[in-house]
């Protein structure tokens, strides 16, 4: 079992960054890979960054070159980067964890881009 809390979320202007957490209850190392998801109103969940247990990333192609993912193993905290914010990255976010053949996810936090 693994439980996720996220924060960071909030209102920001286009242009501007904000950064995501996601703090997990046990061990990263003990934790296949960590992501981020976003779902926009009317929009299916779609994933916004994957990291891996050694530290490869993956991102989605809209986000590429704005968002950087990454670890503090010694926290047990994932986090999001997010730079040049973009009214269409408008969404909740959701931390996700893989161990295994389960996934886990955290409660969502809000992000609003105002243009």
């Amino acid at each position: 079992q693994v439980q996720l809390v996220e924060s960071g979320g909030g209102l920001v202007q286009a242009g501007g960054s904000l950064r995501l957490s996601c703090a997990a209850s046990r061990s990263l190392f003990s934790i296949g890979a960590m992501g981020w998801y976003r779902q926009a109103p009317g929009k299916q969940r779609e994933l916004v960054a994957h990291i891996f247990s050694g530290a490869t990333t993956n991102y989605a192609d809209s986000v590429k070159g704005r968002f950087t993912i990454s670890r503090d193993n010694a926290k047990n905290t994932v986090y999001l980067q997010m730079n040049n914010l973009k009214p269409e990255d408008t969404a909740v976010y959701y931390c996700s964890a893989r161990s295994g053949l389960t996934s886990y996810w955290g409660q969502g936090t809000q992000v609003t881009v105002s243009s």
